[in-house]
């Protein structure tokens, strides 16, 4: 069986070899003057899917060139009328149709006060593309479903390849050359294990921690729009901070252990909702000090989602584990 959104899913390793493929002079001149003009900070302006790749964004600007970088919530514009003060910044939107309001006057106001903005978009002769000075174009074609997938993975790719341009990141240019093949890896592989544990339930906690935060988002909005299924993504440190009191015993979580340092954290967490609260089923017991031996112990038998084989050295999750705890 398949559905418009899967064939459209399948797509992403051509759509994303397209786009490494094109405006690689328009990529090589913004990020150039980028460097020449540093920005004092920077705001991301989006909405759902798009706003979960701004967040994406956020992170490799942050983490890879040390730029500030916050989500301009559009109703301040659009709403508030704030006067924001934009001057020397990067203001970056991101949008599939790039046809909402809400995004074309908070890039039309940016630039107004003095931002640079630049337009991550699908759609290049929209209402967006011409409120932005520069446009960045997704490749990603056509896209008839409602829940967007080619289109997403676009929209991490080209704020990825600008930060490689910008930071003349070599390690980081050669991984995104290796991306389409990473993509059509995951197509490859049987996500089925993660099927018996999510089945029937009707809520679920999806955990991501720094890069990957974005993909635990987007995981989280697909549940709820394609299986109605009520998805909460947070970060794998805050869950620990009291939303970790929801989970009890037969409660999905979607733990997504990325490559970089925030991987332990995961999985102990991870850990620690499977073998250490609940002595029985309905009761609580209190959190386990073991630490390590417990991971060991069982991350033997979570249920795991395949392993993807790594391209980029910091943004892609490693795997996804649907952990439920014991019974």
């Amino acid at each position: 069986m398949t559905s418009i959104m899967l064939e459209e899913a399948r797509e992403a390793p051509a759509r994303i070899a397209d786009l490494l493929a094109a405006d690689a002079d328009l990529v090589r001149d913004l990020a150039a003057r980028l460097r020449a003009d540093r920005p004092r900070f920077a705001v991301t302006i989006a909405r759902g899917s798009s706003d979960h790749a701004a967040t994406y964004a956020a992170y490799l600007l942050g983490s890879r060139l040390g730029v500030v970088t916050a989500s301009l919530p559009p109703s301040l514009e659009t709403l508030g009328h704030s006067d924001l003060d934009l001057k020397g910044s990067l203001a970056i939107a991101v949008s599939q149709s790039g046809r909402s309001p809400d995004l074309v006057t908070p890039v039309r106001r940016a630039r107004e006060r003095g931002a640079l903005t630049v337009a991550i978009l699908n759609s290049t002769d929209s209402p967006a593309a011409q409120a932005a000075e520069i446009v960045l174009d997704q490749h990603a074609g056509h896209e008839r479903a409602v829940a967007a997938t080619k289109s997403y993975i676009a929209s991490l790719v080209v704020p990825a390849r600008l930060v490689a341009e910008w930071a003349e990141d070599a390690e980081l240019k050669a991984a995104l050359q290796r991306l389409p093949e990473a993509l059509q890896a995951a197509v490859r592989s049987d996500w089925s294990p993660a099927i018996e544990a999510l089945v029937k339930a009707d809520r679920m906690m999806v955990a991501g921690r720094g890069l990957n935060l974005a993909i635990a988002q987007e995981s989280a909005l697909k549940f709820k729009e394609t299986c109605i299924l009520q998805a909460e993504a947070m970060s794998a440190a805050e869950i620990m901070h009291g939303p970790k009191a929801l989970v009890e015993a037969g409660y999905p979580v979607l733990a997504y252990a990325p490559n970089d340092g925030g991987r332990d954290s995961v999985l102990k967490m991870a850990a620690e909702f499977r073998s250490c609260w609940l002595a029985r089923r309905g009761s609580k017991a209190p959190p386990c000090r073991c630490r390590r031996r417990c991971i060991r112990r069982w991350t033997r038998s979570w249920r795991s989602a395949p392993s993807i084989p790594s391209s980029l050295p910091c943004p892609r999750p490693a795997a996804c584990r649907p952990t439920r705890r014991a019974t």
